[in-house]
């Protein structure tokens, strides 16, 4: 969500000082009515990788989205989409669009959520947009490799877990950001966010609150609850990967800068 132009408090987002010290990617790309998908963050980070690669630079991925993680180190591929094709393949009735689907490909069950329509429909849009099925996209070279966590590049991961004091960090964590303008920053961007950005935690709850349906207390209950179903679903999808090393959460910075730089040197980083 750090793409987006305007959504600063809500997504964290660097310092105009951090990002003068450091240079930072992939910030201020978009504006809040445009839809980012993760093909298009896939397209402009691969390109930033490749030429730090080309450079015989290292770069930091930081973040909590795993698909984007995924979608940047791993061959994932997106296959095209067609809105029109979409909107008439939505308005069939579940059980019809799952027919269909299994009609073409009586193993889609295995590669995909048959219980979960979106997926349905979409596995469906690529059939007709592609002519692949999900077992064929399943049985590609890329698929494979994604499957066994082999990267387009050499990665390093680090997973830093505080464990049970995620609610008490998550809380504290929004509770700043709520001090720090957050609903004035929501509300000012409210007739402009879009469907991608209106659905960033916190936004969404905040854009309650601005709309009058709820009141801010509720809104940032609703907020904190949302943030760490979120954090423990990232937590759950990054420990499939095996190329993460976790860190034992400690609260003194120094002593998680230390553990850090000892897994990186271990991995042949010299500064």
């Amino acid at each position: 969500m750090q793409v987006y132009r305007g959504m600063d408090i809500g997504t964290a987002k660097p310092s105009p000082t951090e990002r003068a010290e450091v240079r930072h990617h992939l910030i201020d790309l978009a504006e809040p009515e445009e839809s980012f998908s993760v093909a298009r963050f896939q397209e402009a980070g691969r390109a930033v990788l490749t030429a730090a690669a080309d450079a015989g630079r290292r770069l930091l991925i930081t973040g909590g989205s795993g698909l984007h993680f995924r979608a940047l180190v791993d061959p994932l591929e997106f296959p095209p989409a067609d809105p029109a094709v979409r909107a008439v393949l939505e308005d069939l009735p579940k059980a019809e669009a799952t027919a269909r689907l299994l009609a073409a490909d009586p193993d889609a069950g295995s590669w995909i959520d048959l219980n979960n329509p979106r997926r349905v429909v979409r596995a469906l849009e690529v059939l007709a947009v592609t002519g692949a099925t999900p077992s064929a996209r399943a049985s590609s070279p890329q698929a494979a490799a994604v499957r066994a966590y082999a990267g387009l590049w050499p990665v390093t991961a680090l997973g830093v877990d505080p464990g049970a004091q995620l609610g008490g960090r998550v809380r504290r964590r929004f509770e700043g950001m709520v001090a720090a303008g957050l609903l004035a920053e929501v509300e000012a961007l409210a007739p402009r966010l879009g469907v991608t950005a209106r659905q960033a935690v916190g936004y969404r709850e905040l854009l309650a609150v601005v709309k009058g349906d709820w009141d801010l207390d509720h809104a940032i209950r609703r907020a904190v609850d949302a943030t760490t179903a979120l954090a423990r679903r990232q937590r759950t999808f990054h420990r499939r990967d095996p190329r993460v090393r976790w860190l034992q959460w400690d609260d003194d910075e120094a002593t998680m800068v230390a553990l850090a730089a000892a897994v990186l040197e271990e991995a042949g980083w010299t500064s």
